[in-house]
């Protein structure tokens, strides 16, 4: 009886070599599909989260000007438009950064000579009176934010490259670049933004323009949104680095990603 017990057992099956190299071919080959799928869907994400921050932050400034009666700037970057207006030059304000066109050369998004990250408008919005280091921000003593209204709550980061804002007040989108804001500081419900005003961005048939932007005559860089406030992300970064090129159309490889907040 045990003899014959013994010979009904079979010995267990075991994958040959040539069995487990099809494996984990099959495997690096479902890999291979299913991967750029991944980075599309994070990619799309991302651009959400971007365009949802870029909302907020329009939101936030229209708050602020509907208790004040003004935008949310410096005396520098109201003093700059008042000048650029009194020349005939954009009247608006852009709150810029620096970027790099395809070729890998530097380009600063900014206001006539005046160049001034998005902290400005941070410190005030959410009534920062000093940075991190304890310098004092353009809201010290609550200058521009007397009331001391929240008008925006965006995480905290411990350093200047991460997503949100960071120890120097910058506003972050979730590449790690800094948002572009445009407020209309001529109060004539027509925003200027220093990149989208261009023609070589957004002309794309006479007076109209990409992205539902007009311009007003038909020539000169005065492409204009009808609105109060402008607010952009250069989108996802092509080898790490935030890519615009003011000398190609908004459908351009190297704009068409931008996330803008009027679209």
């Amino acid at each position: 009886m045990k003899n014959m017990l013994r010979s009904s057992r079979r010995p267990r099956a075991a994958f040959t070599l040539v069995e487990l190299l099809v494996v984990i071919a099959i495997i690096g080959i479902l890999a291979a599909m299913i991967l750029p799928a991944l980075a599309v869907a994070k990619t799309a994400a991302l651009k959400a989260k971007a365009k949802m921050e870029a909302s907020d932050l329009v939101t936030a400034i229209q708050a602020y000007d509907a208790d004040y009666g003004r935008f949310p700037v410096s005396a520098a970057a109201q003093n700059i438009a008042t000048v650029n207006a009194k020349f005939g030059k954009n009247p608006d304000f852009t709150y810029g950064g620096n970027f790099f066109q395809p070729d890998g050369s530097a380009y600063a998004v900014q206001t006539q000579g005046l160049l001034l990250t998005n902290d400005e408008v941070i410190s005030i919005l959410m009534d920062i009176t000093n940075y991190p280091s304890g310098a004092a921000t353009v809201n010290n003593g609550h200058v521009k934010n007397p009331k001391q209204n929240k008008y925006l709550s965006v995480k905290m980061q411990t350093d200047t490259k991460s997503p949100g804002v960071g120890t120097d007040l910058v506003y972050r989108d979730p590449w790690g670049n800094p948002y572009i804001i445009t407020m209309d500081l001529s109060y004539d419900d027509q925003c200027e933004d220093a990149f989208y005003a261009r023609q070589q961005v957004s002309q794309q048939n006479g007076t109209a323009g990409y992205n539902g932007l007009v311009c007003p005559s038909s020539g000169g860089d005065h492409f204009q949104y009808h609105g109060k406030v402008m607010v952009w992300s250069a989108g996802p970064t092509v080898k790490g680095k935030g890519i615009v090129d003011y000398a190609k159309p908004a459908n351009d490889p190297a704009n068409k990603n931008h996330v803008l907040s009027w679209q």
